[in-house]
């Protein structure tokens, strides 16, 4: 905290040297001046983190340097001294930016405290100052990684609605980047300052979801000993992404649409709504269309959510794309785990590019993370990769495409097969029998209702 310059303003010769004895005596840097005029002067040309200014001054008063200093968007600390001890002035002075008021005679103690307390606070300004510009140049659209047309389409569109309040429906297969993206979206936006709150709607198990989402108040269920604020009351100003939309409960999905529609929530407990201003981002990997024509998603929320729809292409179709982000995670995890100057032999690049990567940019980093760590050498060789990759498999569906006879071949039969085939390899436990299908929970209800599929236990004819 010390090695801080102060600038002290006053007229009274003899308070100015004893408050700067102090100061300087902690340790500050303390530069003084008699008046506002000569003491704005000082902040155009030195660097000074914290003024303390008489308000009642000859030329120009403490209250008028203040309006000077927004002019020249001087953005350090301001304590302002007055004899008076007038409420009405020090009030005045903190409406025109002053951030603390300390009155004559001034206690030793208390200005040594105030001091402090307003240096902490502005090394916390530049922090968040500093962190806010790491965020944005991270998530910035321009350095986000990828130049394939397909990309530079979403980074058009996304780019045009980031300042938007619109509601984002981000569509794209597991791994893509949807929540990159829309973390790229929040740290471009005028919510940039605000929370970015994520919440996996397929991850909190559904009796526990509501509360997750919208809190509850102290004693409206046996559990509820404390008040809980909600994911929409913790994203307040901000943005809360709502990833995997898809795992909604339809009871749940009415309260997401009177958000979007009334800027509202319902706190389990309370008689009253509450108003939140929060934008909403909504991403799937599911085709919603489909499960709205299968009434597992509601048609009005799909509407609301999808104001912009962003779809997000698959790695295999960003080919060109694939040697920077392969360079890119090299450089991460070679610095991470201390491997600096370890590189690809020519080969690897091509094995990539060839591959279909079915679980896209998230496959790619995690490969590339296990290539680093088991590295003995500089130099990661086809002899490194796995087995899949060198054999240049495309996709797993492809292991069981099946021969169509001439006479054709029943395909409702032949889902209806697969459906149970896949609940009772997995003994009918329905979330991991959607797992091996590679759908929703929900979807494969729906199909199971659609072909009357129901859970028959084999009966015992000992």
């Amino acid at each position: 905290m010390k090695n801080k310059t102060i600038l002290l303003i006053d007229d009274d010769k003899s308070f100015r040297r004893v408050i700067e004895y102090q100061l300087v005596e902690e340790g500050y840097e303390v530069i003084t001046a008699d008046n506002g005029s000569i003491g704005l002067d000082i902040l155009s040309n030195q660097k000074i983190d914290l003024v303390i200014t008489d308000i009642r001054m000859p030329e120009m008063d403490g209250l008028e340097l203040l309006k000077k200093l927004k002019e020249i968007s001087y953005d350090g600390i301001v304590i302002v001294v007055t004899a008076y001890g007038s409420i009405e002035s020090a009030v005045e002075a903190m409406r025109l930016g002053a951030n603390d008021y300390i009155t004559k005679p001034v206690d030793k103690n208390e200005l040594l405290l105030k001091v402090e307390k307003a240096l902490k606070y502005k090394d916390l300004l530049i922090e968040n100052k500093t962190l806010r510009e790491f965020l944005s140049g991270s998530f910035n659209f321009d350095n986000m990684i990828g130049k394939s047309s397909a990309l530079k389409e979403v980074y058009e569109i996304v780019s045009q609605v980031a300042n938007i309040d619109s509601s984002i429906l981000i569509q794209g297969e597991s791994g893509t980047g949807k929540e990159v993206l829309a973390k790229a979206i929040h740290f471009n936006s005028l919510r940039n300052t605000k929370p970015f709150v994520v919440v996996n709607c397929g991850a909190i198990p559904e009796n526990l979801l509501e509360s997750e989402l919208f809190g509850y108040k102290r004693g409206s269920f046996t559990d509820a000993r404390t008040d809980k604020a909600g994911k929409f009351e913790a994203a307040e100003g901000g943005t809360i992404f709502l990833d995997e939309i898809s795992e909604l409960p339809l009871k749940l999905q009415v309260k997401i649409l009177r958000t979007l529609q009334d800027k509202e929530i319902d706190k389990i407990g309370e008689l009253k709504p509450r108003k939140v201003d929060v934008r909403i981002i909504a991403a799937t990997n599911q085709d919603l269309k489909k499960l709205v024509y299968e009434k597992q998603f509601r048609d009005d929320l799909f509407y609301r959510l999808s104001v912009i729809p962003i779809s997000l292409p698959p790695l295999r179709e960003r080919q060109g794309d694939i040697p920077l982000l392969a360079v890119n995670f090299l450089d991460k995890f070679a610095k991470l785990f201390g491997k600096n100057g370890i590189n690809y032999d020519d080969e690897v690049i091509k094995v990539f590019c060839k591959y279909h990567w079915p679980g896209n940019i998230r496959e790619l980093e995690n490969l590339i993370h296990r290539l680093v760590v088991l590295c003995q050498g500089e130099i990661i060789s086809k002899n490194d990769l796995p087995k899949e990759l060198l054999e240049g498999k495309i996709s797993e569906a492809l292991d069981y495409i099946l021969p169509i006879p001439e006479s054709g071949i029943d395909l409702k039969n032949l889902e209806r097969e697969l459906i149970v085939q896949a609940l009772i390899k997995k003994n009918w436990n329905q979330t991991q029998a959607a797992k091996l299908l590679n759908i929703s929970r929900n979807s494969l209800i729906y199909s199971m209702q659609k072909y009357g599929i129901k859970h028959q236990v084999p009966s015992d004819k000992n």
